[in-house]
């Protein structure tokens, strides 16, 4: 089967909204079958063994199946700006990348062009690509997509953002969002086995989870933190961040996520992280939380 094929009745995102995005119709993604993406280029603000001292090769991905009410990105994830291309101008942006001195090729986003980058990823390593692929994405993944990247995938990135059901339904509409994310990560580490880096200390296989920390909800990320030590413990990098930014208009309809994130809150999580023995994670302090950490989408690289 053509992987394209995927497309005509979608399902590569736990949505399942199953239209046809072959024949131009728009998925939960927001996107139809066009490839579409928003900016290509180093990216110095991930975790330190994937920015590195080079950067690392992100591909911003336009559209998202998650659309979370307090997207950093909603420029692009909900508003979808971006160019088109296709699949060999993809594959093109991953030499470049490599050219330029990228660490890794980053895929921001990219659950909904799952065909698209197979196929580029393909033509690539034909042509000369030996990075190592990263897998950034939102945690709300199909288990079955993910075995589609067995192969072509050494590093995910997955977000684990929550632990409640009701918070999951209130900021992402997603009821079942924890459910999703338990199955793709048992996936994503299964494929990747455990942790490694270079002399450099630069990952070159492996799996980090984000957890970002919501204002007032410090209970439920404690309950995120403590299943994935618990069911990982050092097969799995856990990165705690503190870098939430309330973007324009939240305030209207979600006035309890107006404000940033208190240090005495991102403490305490940090400190029940420390007390159960988290040894194997990231941490964020201070200019993190700044809209100048945003990048700008204005299609470069693309």
């Amino acid at each position: 089967m053509n992987v394209k094929e995927l497309y005509s009745s979608c399902t590569l995102c736990p949505r399942e909204c199953r239209v046809n995005r072959n024949k131009g119709q728009i998925g939960r993604c927001g996107m139809t079958a066009e490839l579409k993406a928003a900016r290509a280029a180093l990216h110095m603000w991930e975790e330190p063994p994937i920015s590195g001292k080079n950067g690392s090769g992100t591909v911003f991905f336009s559209g998202c199946p998650l659309s979370c009410v307090f997207c950093q990105n909603s420029e692009i994830s909900r508003d979808a700006d971006g160019k088109y291309i296709d699949s060999s101008r993809l594959a093109e942006i991953f030499l470049e990348l490599q050219a330029m001195g990228a660490h890794n090729i980053n895929l921001v986003t990219p659950t909904h062009f799952v065909p698209h980058i197979t196929e580029a990823l393909d033509k690539a390593k034909k042509e000369g690509l030996t990075l190592p692929v990263l897998y950034n994405c939102g945690g709300y993944e199909s288990a079955e997509t993910l075995r589609l990247l067995r192969g072509y995938i050494d590093i995910y990135l997955p977000d684990f953002k929550y632990w409640s059901s009701d918070i999951a339904a209130k900021y992402s509409r997603c009821r079942d969002y924890r459910e999703k994310a338990q199955e793709a990560l048992a996936e994503m580490v299964t494929q990747t086995g455990p942790p490694v880096f270079d002399e450099s200390g630069i990952m070159k296989r492996g799996t980090v989870v984000r957890h970002l920390v919501l204002p007032g909800n410090t209970a439920d990320s404690i309950k995120v933190i403590e299943y994935l030590h618990k069911t990982y413990g050092n097969k799995i990098y856990i990165s705690i961040m503190s870098q939430y930014t309330p973007m324009e208009g939240i305030k209207e309809h979600f006035p309890e996520l107006a404000r940033k994130l208190t240090k005495y809150e991102y403490d305490k999580v940090l400190r029940f992280a420390a007390d159960i023995g988290v040894t194997q994670g990231f941490t964020q302090y201070g200019s993190a939380a700044a809209e100048s950490f945003i990048p700008k989408f204005d299609h470069t690289g693309v």
